[in-house]
């Protein structure tokens, strides 16, 4: 283990909420089987297209309509992993995912910066991904790093300069939403493979994972499904999430909109599995609402079943499933950027997606104030205290030191309560006590505290042969693609 950093702190959850019944399930799955087959998805790629055909899917290449039978469709899931490795810069870091331990990410991608010295609002660039990278390596609640910000600095291929950002800033796995294209795909690939050693350990321990957004309804993005076919040949985990709108780009009922979000991505699933059978690959939904009065995208309604039944839908599926919640909606950071998250993280808990986006962004994902990670760190540690099982036996029961003690004494002095005291006690950043003792405002502690991690805490630096070779690559990419 690197020797500053502790181990990772998943959610273990010891509780279940069942959203969806198993009937309901079945009727949605049932419902999805119907849009594949007799609906539709509209590849605009060729390569996709006659992937399809060469595998019996009924292709309409005019039209670029696929309808694929339900039969295809189980047939492909049959090989898709259940759980995979998300690999690390160092080993003692990798995601082993399994069942009912949930790792929460940072969210991405923003394109604004309230910097934190200056309070000035501004576009993003390199430099902020990496710097919160650095923040993201010093918290064990943070599983992985999806880069927060993109590198607008360096146009076309900031999707391959963000992930470099983030490997050398941190050692935890690179997850990306902004790597889109066959060709940016060939970098990213090239570049994970000089941080795994080798096209083997690759296959093993992929340090990249790619989200890639279809286009509601019904519609796979070109460059996003193309790229996807290429990681997805390389062994890096592809996952895709669907974004459907209620009343725009989606039936205006939750089931509706799920039902079409859920065919997006099957059908995505299928075809990586068919260019590429056991493609670890996993399912998102994250549906918003248009506001009647407006038409306006709205994220964060009260309904939250629509945030955690997505999860249910994947898990029926047998896919891995990344729960797509714990944001807000607020430009300024106060109650709601609170309590959004807040409810959100002790909800996706209970029905234990195998990751969680994301931490740290407002204003619907695109806003970063840089402190505001360390307070939606601290409601992630109050949820996951929550939700650990409460441990009754001889040790915990102390009642040793409760005989010592007995009426009107006190535990301080005993030896349980020495063993156990810190325990007790949920670590939390930003409770800290003035010179008054009293507890000071947590958003200037976090903003303080995010100040010490970006000019103190160093990740384990990348060897120089590889930082050689990721700057050889990115040159290459830059000269060939901007």
């Amino acid at each position: 283990m690197t020797a500053h950093l502790p181990p990772l702190e998943p959610i273990r959850s010891a509780y279940r909420m069942q959203f969806l019944s198993d009937a309901q399930l079945d009727q949605l799955q049932e419902s999805t089987l119907d849009i594949l087959e007799n609906v539709g998805v509209k590849f605009p790629s060729e390569k996709c297209l006659h992937v399809f055909a060469e595998h019996g899917a009924q292709v309409d290449m005019e039209k670029q309509i696929v309808r694929i039978p339900r039969g295809m469709v189980f047939n492909a899931l049959k090989t898709v992993p259940r759980y995979f490795v998300m690999g690390a810069r160092t080993p003692e870091y990798d995601l082993q995912l399994q069942e009912n331990v949930t790792y929460f990410t940072t969210d991405g991608c923003g394109i604004e910066t309230v910097d934190l010295y200056t309070g000035e609002k501004r576009t993003s660039t390199k430099a902020d991904v990496g710097m919160m990278a650095r923040v993201a390596d010093s918290q064990p609640s943070v599983g992985f790093y999806w880069p927060m910000v993109s590198a607008q600095d360096f146009g076309r291929t900031a999707p391959l300069h963000e992930a470099d950002a983030g490997w050398h800033n941190t050692v935890k796995h690179i997850q990306s939403e902004t790597i889109m294209g066959e060709r940016d795909a060939e970098y990213a690939v090239e570049m994970a493979t000089v941080i795994a050693g080798s096209r083997e350990e690759l296959r093993k321990r992929p340090p990249l994972s790619l989200v890639v957004c279809t286009i509601a309804p019904l519609l796979q993005d070109q460059p996003g499904i193309e790229g996807a076919m290429v990681m997805a040949k390389a062994g890096i985990p592809v996952g895709f999430l669907a974004m459907p709108t209620l009343g725009t780009t989606a039936p205006a009922t939750v089931a509706g909109a799920l039902a079409v979000g859920d065919a997006e991505c099957i059908s995505a699933v299928v075809l990586m599995q068919l260019v590429a059978p056991g493609a670890p690959v996993f399912h998102s939904i994250m549906q918003a609402w248009a506001d009647p009065r407006t038409g306006a995208y709205v994220g964060y309604p009260l309904d939250s079943r629509g945030r955690y039944a997505p999860v249910e839908i994947a898990h029926h599926w047998g896919i891995p499933s990344m729960g797509a919640c714990y944001g807000t909606e607020s430009t300024e950071i106060g109650w709601q950027t609170a309590a959004e998250p807040a409810m959100d993280a002790f909800l996706a808990g209970l029905v234990s997606p195998e990751f969680v986006t994301g931490m740290g962004l407002s204003r619907t994902y695109t806003l970063l104030h840089p402190e505001q990670l360390l307070l939606d760190i601290d409601l992630y540690q109050r949820a996951r205290h929550y939700l650990q099982p409460l441990e009754v036996n001889e040790e915990t029961l102390a009642m040793e030191a409760i005989r010592n003690v007995g009426p009107s004494g006190q535990y301080l002095s005993q030896k349980h309560t020495r063993n156990h005291m810190r325990d007790s006690f949920a670590r939390a950043i930003t409770y800290q006590l003035d010179e008054k003792n009293k507890y000071r405002n947590p958003i200037e502690v976090s903003r303080e505290r995010t100040k010490w991690i970006i000019e103190n805490h160093q990740a384990e630096p990348l060897e120089e042969a590889k930082q050689k070779e990721l700057a050889r690559i990115l040159a290459a990419a830059d000269k060939e693609l901007m």
